[in-house]
């Protein structure tokens, strides 16, 4: 059998060098961008194989086509989203490198005009937030030849992706916790979008915190949402009517927890006496509502310049980069949540 060292005219992969080598791929990365810590034996190994079997070294200077980065959101107008095109922007001009806003459901005949678009202006990278790609549409992407990276996303992309998201179990776990350690075992959940990867990863948190506890869960405490204000306000005014209403309510992010307020406030009840909230996300405005909103700190922003951090690396020629890369949440405790009120219905 002809092995690798003897197929001299062969192209070599970074990870055809490696394993010839012996190394790993990281340490042929290295010898390849000059870095240190690498034991002067193996470098010499490495750069003979790379000698041998002609491999094109990369500029270590990255070549840019146009300078830009695309940045594709399915709309504009949300706290998430500012957020985001600041973390971007915040690596990328650090970077030398413009940022292509835009706002497009990839859906269908839009899909034809927006590649054509994307194509023309040979953008470098392409960043897509909160997505869901079918196979046909990330061929489409994949033949323009540029690293895509994916914030958020709405289902499984794939392993061919990088993907940039925030712990959102493990966010509602400790929210929920939180709660249930207070003494609050009527706890109930205003769900998200159905179609979202976060909804779910939220819903499973709640559910887990409560197994955990071995405290049950009244399924008629868990209502669904579209993560809106206005999802958030008419969701409340059916927990509200409940005969034994609950006594916090895990909002599933800080829109609809607003949302929540204006249906408690509207029923003469209040916040935190009467019924706790808790929200997900921390925006801005969750700590000037009053109360403050008790809220899971998603790291928005810091999820963006790792997004934008990671299509730098794949423009650099990186290989082997992870299919998900998660980031950690946090518990903000503000005024919104308090033990319940003795007399109040609480029982498991």
């Amino acid at each position: 059998m002809v092995g690798l060292a003897e197929e001299g005219t062969s192209r070599a992969t970074i990870s055809e060098i490696a394993r010839e080598a012996g190394v790993s791929v990281p340490t042929v990365s290295k010898v390849l961008n000059g870095h240190a810590h690498v034991a002067a034996e193996t470098r010499q190994r490495v750069e003979e194989i790379i000698a041998r079997r002609g491999y094109a070294r990369r500029p270590t200077r990255r070549s840019k086509k146009a300078g830009l980065i695309d940045l594709v959101f399915p709309g504009l107008g949300s706290e998430w989203a500012r957020e985001i095109i600041e973390g971007v922007e915040n690596v990328a001009q650090e970077a030398g490198y413009g940022t292509v806003v835009s706002s497009l459901s990839i859906d269908g005949s839009r899909t034809r005009a927006w590649l054509s678009n994307l194509a023309e202006r040979k953008s470098d990278g392409l960043l897509l937030a909160v997505y869901d790609l079918d196979p046909k549409q990330i061929r489409r992407i994949k033949s323009l030849g540029m690293p895509v990276v994916l914030i958020d996303p709405v289902g499984q992309p794939g392993p061919d992706l990088t993907t940039i998201g925030a712990a959102n179990w493990k966010g509602a776990y400790s929210a929920t916790e939180y709660l249930l350690s207070l003494g609050h075992t009527r706890i109930a959940m205003i769900g998200g979008r159905e179609d979202l990867q976060c909804s779910s990863a939220r819903e499973d948190g709640f559910l887990a915190a409560h197994r955990a506890r071995g405290v049950a869960v009244d399924k008629s405490l868990m209502v669904p949402g579209d993560f809106s204000t206005e999802a958030g306000e008419t969701a409340t005014e059916e927990l509200l009517a409940l005969d034994s209403r609950p006594t916090a309510i895990f909002a599933g992010n800080d829109a609809q927890a607003f949302g929540a307020y204006r249906s408690v406030r509207k029923a003469g009840l209040r916040i935190p006496e009467d019924i706790s909230i808790v929200g997900f996300d921390d925006i801005p405005a969750a700590e000037w509502v009053e109360p403050g909103l008790t809220t899971i700190r998603q790291p928005v922003v810091q999820m963006a310049e790792t997004a934008m951090r990671t299509l730098l690396r794949h423009l650099d020629g990186e290989e082997n980069m992870p299919e998900r890369i998660e980031l950690g949440t946090e518990l903000i405790v503000r005024g919104s949540t308090a033990a319940p009120a003795a007399g109040q219905v609480s029982a498991a």
